[in-house]
């Protein structure tokens, strides 16, 4: 525990307020539909929530249940839900345009406009998970995909993309300049952009993909006996964490759990937007090597619901994550082995580092009491990078 305990972490207090972002910016029409139709979904399955009972002890927790979304689809990660079903509501909006008539979602779902699909590209900016959904969204209706990524994404991450019939754009900027790109072309050649963040006039795609993440809240909510007292939640753009705020404080109304951010010190715009109270860009100098949390421009419709909803932002350092990697694939005592990408962990980093801070413990009201629950938002989706963190090699 050496690494967790000298590990330096930030926090800043939210503001959670009674206000209605977590019904309205998301609403309960919204999970339903999406959840109704990803469960019709063939392969949909609900992914383990899994019980890590020793490691709750070790730390003087009651109790840690890790949601690990590794099985998701076959494709690594709980990006499967957001990204094909955002895909599918766009195709349905262009193409009931397109043709003057209602199109549902089971029609384009069973290929019943395959070949009208055929003539609308979606595109989007990725880290990589995010990306592989989509192009497996546009697999499965026949639609054409282009996919932008920035330097630093690994060859690993691009070829499973271009496996799912995406055409990959890798530009030398970093994630931002990546979506900007992205947006500009589409904006030029009359394609649809997908994507997991909002800006001004644009909010249905990640509206819908937020809406897709609750199939995975909703799954964990009614697997538990009682409310978490905590919900340790990615940053990113903010999109994941908005839409499990939401769907928690939907589905347990005023007992939710304290809902704590956690970001790379190295890309933390969500905790930058707390300490000044609005939305706030931050310029990422290094790549995180947590690829799926490094952007630096939080979602706007997301940052509405978590003004609200959390009560804690915390930033880690790299330093901490593969070896929070490593303890979850050679877990100690009988917790089960669970084998985790680099972004699925940041949470669980932040709680072990966390509780050897009796100040930060205090601050964030662990003791005793706390049931935890953390979003292993992927397994392995580079096994080469999973490789090297194992053996040591690299990452720390």
């Amino acid at each position: 525990m050496d690494v967790f305990t000298t590990a330096s972490l930030h926090h800043v207090a939210g503001n959670p307020t009674k206000g209605q972002a977590a019904m309205t910016v998301l609403s309960p029409g919204d999970f339903e539909q999406a959840v109704a139709e990803i469960t019709a979904w063939q392969g949909y399955e609900a992914t383990p929530l899994v019980a890590l009972d020793d490691l709750a002890r070790q730390l003087g927790i009651a109790r840690i249940d890790y949601k690990h979304e590794g099985p998701r689809f076959g494709l690594g990660s709980f990006k499967a839900l957001g990204g094909s079903y955002a895909a599918l509501r766009v195709l349905q909006r262009e193409l009931s345009d397109r043709l003057g008539k209602d199109i549902t979602l089971p029609d384009i779902r069973n290929g019943q406009y395959k070949a009208d699909c055929a003539n609308i590209t979606l595109v989007s900016a990725t880290d990589g998970n995010h990306g592989r959904s989509l192009a497996w969204g546009c697999q499965r209706f026949g639609a054409p995909c282009r996919i932008y990524i920035h330097a630093e994404v690994s060859e690993g991450r691009a070829q499973a993309m271009r496996d799912l019939g995406a055409e990959v754009i890798r530009i030398d900027g970093d994630y931002d300049a990546s979506v900007a790109l992205a947006r500009d072309e589409a904006d030029a050649n009359g394609w649809f952009v997908v994507s997991d963040t909002s800006w001004e006039g644009y909010t249905e795609p990640p509206r819908d993909v937020m809406a897709g993440y609750g199939a995975m809240t909703f799954e964990t909510c009614k697997a538990l006996n009682q409310a978490p007292t905590h919900v340790f939640l990615q940053g990113g753009v903010g999109g994941l964490a908005a839409s499990v705020a939401a769907a928690l404080r939907q589905y347990w109304g005023d007992q939710p759990p304290r809902v704590v951010i956690v970001e790379p010190e190295l890309a933390a715009c969500l905790f930058e937007s707390a300490r000044k109270g609005q939305a706030t860009t931050v310029a990422i100098a290094e790549e995180t090597i947590m690829a799926g949390l490094s952007c630096g421009e939080p979602s706007e419709m997301a940052w509405e619901i978590l003004r609200e909803e959390a009560s804690d932002f915390l930033t880690i350092p790299d330093s901490i994550v593969a070896p929070t990697v490593r303890l979850l694939a050679r877990p100690q005592g009988g917790d089960p082995v669970v084998e985790a990408g680099e972004s699925a962990v940041a949470g669980l980093g932040a709680l072990i580092a966390a509780r050897q801070s009796p100040d930060l413990s205090a601050a964030l009201r662990l003791d005793e009491n706390a049931r935890v629950l953390l979003i292993g938002s992927e397994g392995v989706t580079d096994p080469d990078i999973f490789q090297a963190i194992m053996e040591g090699t690299t990452y720390g």
